[in-house]
């Protein structure tokens, strides 16, 4: 098993909130590399018996801290921090991409342009390598109802991947901005033909995210996320399981993401999710 420690940066200036944990170098048997992974806890963590949700994040470097992040942070820390007081708890497990990897890494679709993906792979190790790991650790909702996984651009495309593929294990997802360009929208194809997750999807985009370079591929960012709604809303999602969202002052960045963050929260876990009370809490409060 891992060994999990206080997340404290070498760095003076952080801007970590409440209490993050990380464990470095956990190794994917599925990918043949390692990389830290960092987990919050929320507020009521230590002093309950509680099980939790849990949401699985990409660019963990992005997730809580500033000083650990390559374009900014996405204060996730905090977000949760402050829906404590809706009653909005959640473990969430940010997973750090490795550099030069990422595209490759966060790509479910093989395309000329990236060459063979990893994706799969990628999420293969989330599902038998790190969620058995959190789950045997932390006191966690394990059920796919309970489980999320979120991220944005490359990241939203391999949530999105992740949700249409494995709707048993994740049956909530935040795919924001996603990269629907990819492999000439195959993303699109697949929510055409896959089996129907009976959980929750948040879509967004913002509206001066503007790649006009990869309309050829998909007719511009804004109308493949659309048609992507439409599709599903045409197999019979319903609203109250599907939420798009169009932000008029959305650019593709960690700072529109943050912001949009707290909703896509309030989305998938505000009346679905429910803490559960235990006898015994699973596993231990490091």
């Amino acid at each position: 098993m891992p060994t999990w420690s206080p997340y404290a940066p070498d760095r003076t200036e952080h801007t970590v909130s409440g209490t993050v944990l990380v464990s470095p170098d956990i190794y994917s048997p599925q990918l043949e590399n390692s990389r830290d992974v960092f987990v919050y806890l929320p507020p009521t963590y230590t002093s309950s018996s509680r099980r939790y949700p849990v949401i699985y994040m990409h660019d963990g470097q992005n997730v809580f801290d500033d000083a650990t992040s390559y374009a900014g942070e996405w204060h996730v820390d905090e977000t949760f921090e402050s829906l404590h007081d809706e009653g909005l708890e959640a473990i969430v497990v940010a997973i750090a991409n490795i550099g030069d990897a990422r595209i490759t890494e966060y790509n479910p679709y093989t395309s000329s342009r990236f060459g063979a993906a990893r994706g799969e792979a990628y999420v293969q190790f989330i599902i038998y390598t790190l969620k058995p790991m959190i789950d045997a650790e932390f006191r966690t909702l394990p059920g796919s109802e309970s489980t999320a996984i979120a991220g944005s651009s490359m990241g939203g495309l391999v949530s999105l991947y992740a949700w249409l593929a494995y709707p048993h294990v994740f049956g909530l997802c935040a795919a924001m901005s996603p990269s629907l360009w990819i492999a000439r929208g195959a993303a699109i194809d697949h929510a055409a033909h896959a089996h129907l997750n009976a959980g929750r999807l948040y879509l967004d985009i913002g509206a001066k995210e503007l790649p006009r370079r990869f309309s050829r591929y998909v007719g511009g960012v804004n109308d493949a996320v659309q048609r992507l709604y439409d599709q599903l809303r045409k197999r019979g999602i319903p609203q109250s399981r599907l939420m798009l969202v169009r932000d008029k002052q959305g650019e593709h960045n960690e700072a529109s993401w943050a912001r949009r963050f707290p909703n896509a929260i309030r989305f998938l876990l505000g009346d679905g999710v429910t803490l559960q009370s235990t006898a015994k809490g699973r596993g231990r409060a490091p």
